[in-house]
């Protein structure tokens, strides 16, 4: 299997499972990927996602070069055609909150699934790149938009136009991960993280999530108009009456996402 899917207490985890070829994105795999967003989307079970990747050399090196072939449909059949997108991250449009675990090299699609993640961890021996200019491409799943977004613009454009890759301390330093983590304390502390988000309630933390995407496109005012009509939406929800019920009965709180 490309992909390992696994739910549990709420959190699915989503590992990248080709080590032998540092978990490279093949046909089978990017379809396995899609399978996962939706599920991630769609399943009222699943709170947070973790991805990462097998093994400790990789959590994925992007498109499999040997394995991907052009796609027998025109560009315009594709975008207006009846072909279903293969965009790697087509799917993934979820409110729910993805924890991404940087286990090795982040390279072209991989970092470009890294950057589509809210919360970035990684370990000390992690590194980062966008290598796509040096086989005579671009990022294609939003790697020039992204990256620029989250770190300094130089910085960014240095990675994009040189293909060159940074270490783990300079991804912590320009604040493309959070958090740096020993390599075997990674995933337990990826997984501590997607707990206590889970613990949370559901209908809360996706407001919040989408708050913070759609809000970094408006203007300041308009942001907080749209914080304050949302605010109004859950303040009538179930989960946050049984919020305070919660504390003010020294409890930990029941949440059912309604």
């Amino acid at each position: 299997m490309t992909i390992e899917f696994t739910v549990r207490d709420g959190i699915a985890e989503i590992v990248l499972n080709r080590p032998e070829a540092l978990n490279a994105i093949d046909p089978d795999m990017r379809a396995a990927l899609g399978d996962a967003w939706r599920r991630v989307h769609e399943d009222d079970e699943i709170r947070v996602a973790v991805v990462t990747g097998a093994g400790d050399r990789a959590f994925c090196v992007g498109s499999d070069l040997k394995k991907t072939p052009p796609p027998p449909e025109s560009y315009a059949q594709r975008a207006f055609g009846q072909a279903a997108s293969d965009h790697l991250l087509a799917a993934l449009r979820t409110d729910k909150p993805l924890v991404c675990a940087v286990n090795g090299l982040a390279v072209g699609g991989g970092l470009e699934i890294a950057l589509a993640c809210d919360i970035r961890i990684a370990s000390e021996t992690a590194s980062f790149g966008l290598s796509e200019v040096r086989v005579g491409s671009i990022p294609g799943a939003g790697g020039t938009q992204r990256l620029p977004r989250m770190i300094n613009s130089s910085t960014a454009m240095q990675m994009l136009l040189t293909g060159d890759r940074i270490d783990a301390a300079e991804a912590w330093r320009v604040g493309l991960v959070g958090e740096l983590c020993a390599p075997d304390e990674l995933l337990p502390r990826a997984r501590e993280i997607a707990g206590r988000i889970a613990a949370n309630a559901p209908l809360a933390v996706r407001a919040v999530k989408r708050l913070v995407r759609q809000g970094a496109d408006l203007p300041l005012d308009a942001a907080i108009d749209l914080e304050n009509y949302v605010w109004g939406l859950v303040r009538d929800t179930e989960d946050r009456i049984e919020g305070r019920l919660a504390f003010q009965e020294k409890r930990p709180p029941r949440y059912r996402g309604r």
